[in-house]
């Protein structure tokens, strides 16, 4: 059982990849009432599935002919992968594709109980159900015919995957970045109204300085108010170009992951969401 071609493996890698995306996508859409490519490729695929699905084939393996032995497997294995991939693509990308906090007996988001219950019956639904006529199909197409669809979609699937980690990464690089000008923004604002404040308390006190002192502080007090009210300029309109490129996220990653989230930049990935839905 499970003999196969390298070249076949990716086929079924890709296979599961498209099942996965077909119901991750109905799911979302369904709950959206619209339409949504779900994943975080461009192309309809979904990589976790497709990996899911090949390692559960081989975790059952030396347990197939035992349906618990095989659920637990598919559980372990799943929730495994579920929670690796969760927590890489959050420190590397800085946003939750997926999270379960909301549920009862969960882990930092990545995985839950119920949903690894839902991978173990999976398991048993793959093995026994789904891949038998999947299996005999792709073992039905001849060697040059299935290693040839393989391989042009492989060519696609790493240009698509390069593509995708590149916006991910510009995502992130955002989102920090964001975060600290805003903080820089905030913290210019502060120091602007404490200028403004010591200058109100300096007029007061004019009678009991030099007028010279009292000169030279004003013109050191203007500057620095100046400097502040030019780098306050400077943050708005860098804000101003960095949101508008918002409609380039809203149509890639934002849209195809309305659920994500990030804990870490939390109000600059809520003010990128809220002005992709304004613009939509």
């Amino acid at each position: 059982m499970y003999e196969y071609h390298w070249y076949q493996w990716l086929a079924f890698f890709y296979i599961y990849c498209f099942f996965g995306w077909i119901f991750e996508s109905a799911y979302v859409s369904f709950l959206k009432k619209r339409f949504v490519n779900r994943g975080f490729l461009h192309l309809p695929l979904l990589p976790l599935y497709g990996t899911g699905a090949v390692m559960m084939l081989w975790v059952s393996l030396p347990v197939k002919d035992n349906l618990l032995l095989v659920y637990i497997s598919g559980v372990v294995a799943a929730t495994i992968l579920e929670y690796v991939t969760g927590w890489g693509m959050e420190k590397l990308f800085k946003v939750k594709y997926w999270d379960y906090s909301d549920q009862r007996f969960q882990l930092n988001g990545y995985i839950c109980l119920s949903s690894s219950v839902a991978w173990g019956f999976l398991t048993i639904f793959l093995t026994e159900v789904i891949h038998r006529p999947i299996a005999a199909y792709v073992l039905g197409l001849s060697h040059a015919v299935c290693l040839s669809c393989v391989c042009a979609v492989s060519v696609l699937f790493a240009a698509d995957t390069a593509r995708s980690v590149k916006e991910a990464l510009d995502f992130a690089k955002m989102l920090d970045a964001m975060t600290r000008m805003r903080a820089e923004f905030d913290d210019a604002q502060v120091q602007l109204a404490l200028l403004k404040a010591e200058m109100r308390d300096r007029a007061v006190q004019v009678r009991d300085e030099s007028r010279l002192r009292m000169e030279a502080w004003r013109m050191q007090a203007e500057d620095r108010s100046a400097a502040l009210s030019h780098r306050l300029e400077e943050i708005r309109q860098w804000h101003q170009g960095m949101t508008g490129k918002i409609s380039f996220y809203r149509k890639g990653i934002l849209k195809r992951n309305p659920s994500a989230s990030s804990p870490r930049f939390a109000k600059a990935f809520e003010e990128l969401r809220e002005l992709a839905e304004r613009k939509r």
